[in-house]
């Protein structure tokens, strides 16, 4: 088979091709390989190459839903027994993972051939993939530009087509952000839907999920399918999911769906002509669809919100990097600056601060649940702008002078309850202010790729659905993509 040839289909269409025997696992794995090798210099989509183990897995006789279907995981919480996890950071290029993670293991199961780690952020913790241990990972579409982060490595690489489909997690927006970036279509299951398992029981209270990015809206619930086929008996919540598969109830007509829509930052700040025109272009594709679109607001303090994520955010920072100087050889100075600086601030909160910021997520999210009674889904940018250039969101030099003073003489932990610092978190989270209340909620969202600015670079929109309404979600973006195709569209690499 031949890239043009593969580059046609998405991972349903090529499990197919597989089980027909119209093509064999290695073949496939020898064009994704191909492919790698041709745009992986420019994109730096893949950190780790897996090719050998790939290879002698492509050998074997293969079964599950993707049997010999190429794949890609991300760098982070994606556990490969008995090779490196190293989320994005130099401190854990010597940790080997013990065992799969349960994602991994399902898609394993599932037949999936993985030849690779994806590139992401330090921790995850950025909405751009630029890590000092790994580089910036680009936008095939314009290599200046970011693919997002922090599964910014998962979509380059699908955007790229080394793969139609890939592994990425969402604990800030990092399936949605990335997809919104590079012209995909990418879901973040609601809260407790895919297992953490074996060593998590959940990813940020809750907050983070995985899932996968995609061309097509099958594949992803094809996927979603395969990581929800067996319960986590050892996990914290036992899901309910609907009586059929998603990858069936994908095509249903969703019906007439009630939709509000909002284009105001809910932290204040700017949002940009694109991303607004993007929900235009989108309210009038539902409209044309028989939908009921309306502007909405909601009754949601959104600086409280961002506080809130934040503080949760600095903590989990804090508590990884103790974790790996408890465990590891690593010295402080093979962690980023930016995430020494989150750890500090974490190591300041203290436990009543933390354990009112929780309660407030129920506020946050009972508040959303009353807006989806009277709707179906709010439809909001992916981003607050088109996506940035590389370096563009780097920390500014005086700022880490600041910042390496102050956690040199120990001010940090003080400095972090000021104004200032406050000011800082609504600036880091000012190019994707939407994404955050999904996670804080649980519920499910997707970023569906209907809009391209005038420069030619993708700008998602995005939806979020009520509590278990991954399937009405994909039955809608299903519906989007019959009206408006995006698959064929190819970046000029």
């Amino acid at each position: 088979m031949e890239y043009s040839e593969y580059r046609n289909f998405d991972a349903v269409g090529l499990a197919e091709l597989v089980a027909r025997g119209d093509v064999s696992a290695a073949e496939l794995l020898a064009v994704a390989i191909g492919r790698a090798e041709h745009v992986n210099p420019q994109v730096n989509a893949i950190v780790y190459p897996m090719y050998e183990i790939a290879q002698k897995r492509a050998a074997t006789e293969l079964s599950g839903p993707f049997a010999g279907v190429p794949f890609l995981i991300k760098d982070l919480m994606q556990d490969y027994a008995g090779l490196p996890t190293a989320g994005g950071s130099r401190s854990l290029r010597g940790h080997v993972a013990p065992a799969h993670s349960a994602v991994v293991q399902r898609w394993l199961d599932a037949g999936l051939v993985i030849f690779g780690k994806t590139n992401t952020p330090e921790f995850g913790s950025k909405p751009v993939t630029e890590s000092a241990a790994s580089g910036p990972a680009r936008n095939p579409w314009n290599l200046g530009h970011t693919p997002g982060g922090s599964s910014g490595g998962a979509a380059a690489a699908v955007a790229a087509g080394i793969v139609p489909v890939a592994g990425a997690s969402d604990g800030g927006g990092s399936i949605r952000i990335p997809a919104a970036c590079c012209g995909l279509f990418g879901l973040k299951p609601g809260r407790g839907l895919v297992s953490c398992g074996p060593h998590h029981a959940e990813y940020l209270l809750g907050a983070a999920t995985e899932g996968v990015i995609s061309r097509s809206v099958r594949d992803t619930a094809a996927m979603l399918d395969v990581l929800t086929a067996i319960p986590d008996r050892g996990g914290p919540y036992l899901s309910a999911l609907p009586a059929e598969p998603y990858a069936h109830l994908v095509g249903r007509d969703p019906g007439r769906l009630r939709i509000g829509f909002l284009t105001s930052s809910p932290i204040g700040t700017s949002v940009g002509d694109e991303a607004v025109t993007a929900v235009e272009h989108a309210v009038a594709l539902l409209t044309g669809l028989d939908h009921e679109v309306e502007p909405v607001e909601l009754d949601i303090d959104g600086h409280q919100l961002a506080q809130d994520f934040s503080l949760m955010w600095s903590v989990e920072v804090a508590a990884t990097i103790a974790d790996i100087q408890r465990t590891t050889v690593a010295h402080t100075g093979d962690i980023e600056l930016d995430s020494r600086l989150l750890a500090a601030a974490g190591r300041a909160v203290k436990a009543p601060e933390y354990t009112a910021a929780h309660q407030r997520w129920n506020s946050h999210t009972r508040a959303l649940a009353a807006f989806h009674e009277r709707y179906d889904m709010l439809l909001t940018p992916s981003l607050a702008r088109a996506p940035v250039r590389i370096g563009e969101l780097e920390t500014p030099r005086v700022t880490r002078l600041l910042g390496e003073f102050l956690l040199r003489v120990r001010l940090l932990g003080p400095f972090s309850r000021t104004k200032l610092w406050a000011d800082q978190v609504t600036a880091n989270l000012a190019t994707v202010p939407f994404a955050q209340l999904a996670n804080i909620t649980g519920r499910p969202a997707m970023s569906v790729p209907l809009y391209r600015t005038p420069t030619g670079l993708p700008l998602g929109v995005q939806f979020v659905g009520g509590l278990g309404s991954e399937h009405t979600l994909l039955a809608l973006a299903h519906q989007l993509e019959a009206t408006q195709p995006w698959a064929d569209h190819q970046p000029p690499l």
